[in-house]
């Protein structure tokens, strides 16, 4: 194929552009705004516009542009911490956004009016295998989450981010099925969809059941602090909230395994503190560890985080998980970017946790972005399983929330010294949301969709957009010579 040929293969229809910067300004307003967060559905929707074009690349190649705008607008702190190469990472996200206006052109081409059916089931699919299951996983900048904000209360949340992503691309599924012919009533699926979806917006929050074991717990946000600066700072807190029964310090507070000294502060204290440190390994490797040191001066409890950040030296990964068997009762514990993996939480929902504390370290440097954009993480399974989440990072946003998912309280960025205190209250076990069994479901399905869709389509003729109405009302695809 030479030049010219792939240039005019490119070639984007004008609407493309406007349906590009429709996507763009929809993701970006509901991540920006807490009350915009039903834009999504939009988002979703202008991606499925793209996708019905001649060509897969014509629905590629803009899906993958969207993506890489999308990116390079949200994760900029990629550049701050990896210079040039931060391209790559964001390409790496944009790719399965035009993997998706692809493979929805593809449906759409198969199975002509039945393929709408099947892009609900592709969204959530490609979402959960990018997010979950391939080696450069990133689950974050997902539909769900724009709804996880900590002030807002989300009626949905027990379907998971998953199945939030579900009913986001439904919504906009059946709006982008009329769109052609009938906008009325594709601007009315869409006005009520993201009416239905942002209804929690504004109604008060569900109450929270009053009977549960409470947990007077508090925390200090430490970036690479001396022993001594960590000794000052809990005589301080302690001092300030005597009442206090836990203590959670961020993880890497600790440059190896905890000391006699902090051992002895908690015995003479009388309290609980979870702290994170490093455990040695063997061929000079460590263990990112969350260590648990009980009143009577032991450590009684560890956990190492089960996924290191990729391409930082974090640690091996963790060999096994197991609940922490508190005086409270079950608490899970799992370390900073594990609250961002589904299959790491679920198994301390399987296990009956009652509640999640979260040591983390999330470094000044990196910025405010990105600190709000992992903020996001834990009102959001705080909504999924039920149970209060405690979240105290080295340099904010840490977060106190309860088992509906509102944020009970904060500690600020950058707020070095900052304390964060509250009650965590340990109610009924984990459940783990519908769509832990539902997106697995999806993601083969996808496979199998696309696979009959691709081999039906090569027995097809080439296509070409005409705006000869179908009987569904909408333009489709018509068959060419």
């Amino acid at each position: 194929m030479n030049t010219k040929t792939f240039v005019s293969r490119l070639h984007f229809p004008p609407r493309q552009f406007w349906w590009m910067l429709t996507a763009v300004t929809a993701f970006v307003l509901a991540n920006l705004i807490d009350t915009a967060a039903p834009l999504v559905v939009v988002y979703v929707f202008a991606l499925m516009q793209l996708a019905q074009t001649e060509t897969w690349r014509q629905a590629f190649y803009p899906g993958l542009l969207v993506g890489l705008v999308i990116a390079a607008l949200n994760l900029t702190f990629f550049y701050t911490i990896f210079a040039g190469g931060a391209v790559a990472l964001w390409l790496v996200f944009a790719v399965w956004i035009g993997l998706f206006t692809a493979a929805a052109r593809c449906c759409l081409r198969a199975y002509g009016s039945g393929g709408w059916l099947m892009l609900p089931v592709l969204w959530m699919g490609i979402e959960f295998f990018r997010s979950e299951l391939y080696p450069l996983k990133f689950s974050w900048l997902s539909p769900g989450y724009s709804f996880a904000n900590g002030s807002v209360f989300n009626w949905i949340g027990w379907l998971g981010v998953y199945g939030i992503g579900l009913v986001t691309a439904a919504v906009a599924a059946g709006a982008a099925y009329y769109w052609l012919r009938r906008k009325l009533i594709s601007a009315g699926v869409l006005a009520v969809g993201m009416a239905v979806l942002g209804y929690p917006l504004i109604v008060p929050p569900r109450p929270i059941p009053a009977e549960g074991t409470v947990v007077h717990i508090a925390g200090v946000q430490l970036e690479f602090p001396t022993e001594r600066e960590v000794l000052t700072r809990l005589n301080d807190l302690i001092r300030r909230h005597p009442s206090t029964d836990l203590v959670v310090l961020p993880e890497y507070t600790l440059g190896e395994a905890p000391t006699t000294a902090l051992k002895e502060w908690c015995r003479k204290r009388q309290v609980h503190l979870v702290v994170g440190g490093k455990d040695p390994a063997p061929a000079g490797n460590f263990l990112n560890t969350a260590y648990v040191i009980s009143p009577e001066g032991q450590v009684v409890f560890k956990q190492v985080k089960s996924v290191p950040i990729q391409f930082f030296k974090d640690g091996l990964p963790a060999t096994s998980q197991d609940l922490w068997n508190s005086p409270w009762g079950k608490l899970g514990i799992c370390i900073c970017y594990d609250l961002s993996y589904t299959r790491v939480t679920d198994r301390l929902a399987r296990m009956g946790a009652q509640a999640i504390l979260v040591p983390t370290m999330d470094v000044a440097d990196w910025g405010k972005a990105q600190h709000e954009l992992h903020g996001r993480i834990a009102p959001a399974r705080a909504q999924e399983y039920g149970v209060p989440i405690f979240r105290l990072a080295s340099s904010g946003i840490s977060q106190n929330v309860d088992a509906s998912g509102k944020v009970l309280s904060t500690a600020p960025f950058p707020g070095q010294g900052e304390v964060l205190t509250g009650d965590l209250r340990l109610g009924p076990a984990a459940k783990l949301p519908p769509d832990r069994w539902l997106a697995p479901l999806a993601t083969v399905l996808t496979v199998a969709l696309l696979a009959t869709g691709i081999f039906r389509s090569r027995k097809l003729p080439a296509p070409r957009l005409d705006s000869t109405p179908s009987t569904s009302g909408v333009s489709e695809p018509v068959a060419s010579a």
